[in-house]
């Protein structure tokens, strides 16, 4: 039997180059193998230099946006935080200004019935009352409104007070002044009476001033009793002469004016004309007494009218 060589495990050796000898062909190595190194030391080196520079990079971007975050933050100054508390601030003030600017919105609706309008008013508080299911800068615009409009309501109810006073006060002074006509007309009732009744009578033909008289006792509904108590009342004051003047009180006229400029408010010649002076005479009479009878009953109790 023929023997059969196994397999070596021995690796295969490059081939010795015939005609080197051992050191040459080192050398000749140790030549090839230097490149192979030197490329792969650049490789190496580039992809540790490539990692240098992407790491780099990354960390300057961290370090922007920590710097960016940290302006931010100083430039608002506010927390987390700082801004809850901040909103739940503004939120209170919005409702403390509502419920204060409607308390006294209603106040002055209540006042406003019957003497001012208060439609504007009414709209606005009825915006206003929805206070918590708005934004806080919508409510403090709403209770801008609502303040305008009470205010200009307020204005209205208190002309209208005054209004309502000033025609109080001028039925009072009426009524006060119908009383003391009553009162007058009473009390120059009650003198007649006590005087006896007793009237004097005018003459049946008057002339001169009197009848001048009579017709305007007639044009103010005055008859021919009125006319005799005056007759007799301006006897005893001047005789009817025009130029009769009191030398110790400067009394002047038929009605004896006190002064006698008075009777310039019925013409400006009160001093020479009868029916200037019996007309001023006439008014001051009715403004006085009523009527002529009550101010001759007057002169009789008192001896002057």
């Amino acid at each position: 039997m023929q023997n059969q060589s196994s397999p070596s495990n021995t690796p295969d050796l490059p081939t010795p180059e015939p005609g080197l000898s051992r050191r040459e062909r080192r050398e000749r190595r140790r030549w090839r193998r230097g490149p192979i190194i030197a490329a792969g030391a650049v490789v190496a080196v580039g992809a540790l230099v490539g990692s240098g520079f992407a790491l780099q990079s990354a960390v300057a971007a961290q370090n922007d946006s920590i710097a960016a975050t940290a302006e931010l933050s100083a430039a608002t100054d506010l927390r987390v935080e700082q801004l809850g508390s901040h909103s739940n601030i503004l939120e209170a003030r919005a409702v403390k200004t509502a419920e204060d600017t409607l308390n006294g919105a209603e106040d002055t609706l209540s006042a406003a019935k019957g003497k001012a309008d208060a439609t504007a008013l009414a709209s606005s508080v009825a915006a206003l009352d929805d206070y918590r299911l708005l934004a806080p800068e919508r409510v403090f615009e709403l209770a801008e409104t609502t303040v305008a409009h009470t205010t200009t309501v307020k204005k209205a109810i208190a002309t209208a007070d005054r209004v309502e006073a000033e025609k109080k006060a001028a039925a009072e002074a009426a009524a006060r002044a119908a009383a003391e006509a009553a009162a007058a007309e009473e009390a120059a009732s009650a003198e007649s009476e006590s005087s006896g009744g007793s009237r004097p009578s005018g003459p049946a033909n008057p002339s001169g001033a009197q009848a001048i008289a009579r017709d305007m006792l007639a044009a103010r509904g005055w008859g021919d009793d009125q006319f005799g108590c005056l007759v007799s009342l301006w006897d005893r004051e001047s005789g009817w002469n025009v130029y009769a003047e009191n030398p110790s009180s400067g009394a002047y006229g038929i009605p004896q004016a006190l002064p006698g400029s008075k009777m310039g408010s019925a013409g400006a010649d009160w001093a020479t004309n009868a029916a200037t002076q019996i007309a001023w005479g006439l008014g001051y009479i009715s403004d006085r007494y009523g009527s002529p009878c009550g101010a001759w009953d007057h002169s009789e109790s008192n001896g002057w009218y």
